[in-house]
């Protein structure tokens, strides 16, 4: 009787124990909100959120989207996290006015579930040159059957229209929500997010790996998945408008430093800022041959100041710092590249400021130094003393003794030529030296 018991009593224990140590499932839903450009902070930043679900056993991660698209290896790596996801994934495009274009329809179509709000669109995922040009005829099919290629491969998966589908990216087709929807490219019209649970409530889903599962998520905790600060911050550096501008203030930081050696605040300043912004253009799609034509603008300021070209530098400065701009960035869509209005704005200001502080530096490296003996050289003073030859002269507010070849009366002025010590080497001012002293001395 006490041998059961004892067995009993340990069984109890041993399940308990293994309750324990077995995970549960969570209840809530994870959500984050995608309302970017997709590239590479935005790709750690969902993998983050996966990892998360995972972590957590959410009943699933919910993805608020809406963009104008991104970059394609941000955009595959992103895929490739949604679908070796073990926990299921729902992409919404919300709120009404949102869209999914071009790798936003891509990320919308490997979901579990697709579903968009009234009021929204989706597609265009037709590939472009970086540049927005036009590709040759080679490699735009080598792009757009790679790009058709993966579409279909996540389309069919997932078992949407895989021809429509397609036809997003061949032919940079279109479609608003009742046209997704009826062309079973999404699997839901929802109104809110409550609506959107209501109706996915209980519904068998198909996942990448072909099993059927069903989401029991009315009424269930959604919690927000917030980007960390360093993703926060990265994530606005990832826009060229913004990384441009950074790089501008640290480049006109470093010419206050070297225009006020020893300042040290606007060297660091200058330092951090395009360390920052080299971090920036590293992640992003980036020119070198641009930054060749932003350091070909600064030296032409640093010329405009030391050759009077009245402003013809300058504004040769100007235009190849604009044209660095705009090109700095190799981007598919606009939304991704610097703009204009930005270029403009950095440029125009920039050229100006550092073409001013560059002649100050360099004017005052020219002018003839006023302090201490060699201040005194080509100083006019008046002879105290008779100088024959040597004497007192008063020069520079100040009795000194002087030494002149020639004899000089007591009342006359002589030029200063030399300094010994303490003893001053003079000459009687004669006319050429007259148009040689500033008019202000006499």
């Amino acid at each position: 009787m006490k041998s059961s018991f004892r067995t009993i009593t340990l069984l109890l224990v041993a399940l308990f124990a293994l309750s324990l140590a077995l995970p549960t499932a969570s209840a809530e839903i994870l959500k984050v909100v995608l309302n970017d450009t997709i590239q590479p902070i935005t790709d750690e930043f969902i993998g983050r959120a996966l990892n998360e679900a995972k972590a957590q056993n959410a009943q699933a991660l919910l993805i608020e989207i809406n963009t104008p698209g991104g970059l394609v290896e941000s955009t595959r790596e992103i895929i490739e996290k949604i679908v070796d996801s073990p926990v299921p994934v729902i992409v919404y495009v919300s709120p009404s006015g949102s869209r999914a274009a071009s790798a936003g329809f891509f990320i919308l179509e490997s979901a579990d579930i697709a579903a968009m709000a009234p009021g929204t669109n989706t597609g265009a995922a037709h590939p472009v040159t970086l540049t927005g040009s036009k590709m040759d005829d080679v490699m735009k099919q080598k792009v757009e059957n790679d790009l058709a290629a993966f579409m279909r491969s996540v389309a069919s998966r997932r078992g949407r229209n895989v021809q429509v589908a397609e036809s997003a990216v061949r032919e940079s087709k279109s479609f608003t929500e009742q046209e997704a929807l009826s062309q079973k490219l999404i699997d839901y019209i929802a109104g809110s997010e409550d609506d959107l649970l209501r109706q996915i409530e209980g519904k068998p889903i198909k996942r990448f790996d072909g099993k059927l599962v069903s989401l029991h998520v009315v009424g269930e905790p959604v919690r927000i998945f917030e980007m960390t600060v360093k993703q926060k911050i990265l994530d606005r550096l990832m826009d060229p408008n913004i990384a441009f501008i950074v790089l501008a203030i640290g480049l006109l930081s470093l010419y206050v430093e070297f225009n006020h050696p020893g300042a040290v605040i606007p060297g660091t300043i200058g330092v951090i800022f395009i360390l920052l912004a080299a971090f920036a253009f590293n992640l992003l799609p980036t020119r070198f041959a641009a930054l060749a034509l932003i350091a070909a603008a600064f030296a032409l300021f640093a010329l405009e100041a030391k050759f009077a070209s009245h402003g013809v530098l300058t504004t040769g400065g100007i235009v190849l710092l604009t044209l660095g701009g705009l090109l700095l960035v190799d981007a598919p869509i606009p939304e991704m590249r610097v703009h204009l209005l930005t270029a403009l704005a950095v440029s125009i200001p920039l050229g100006v400021i550092t073409a001013f502080l560059m002649g100050i530096a360099l004017r005052a490296r020219r002018n003839k130094v006023v302090t201490g003996a060699q201040g005194l050289i080509g100083e006019v003073g008046i002879v105290q003393t008779p100088l024959s030859p040597q004497g007192t002269i008063f020069v520079h507010g100040e009795i000194w003794n002087a030494v002149s070849a020639s004899p000089v009366t007591v009342g006359s002025k002589v030029v200063v030529r030399a300094v010994d010590g303490l003893q001053l080497e003079v000459a009687p001012l004669s006319a050429p030296d007259i148009t040689a002293i500033p008019s202000a001395v006499s």
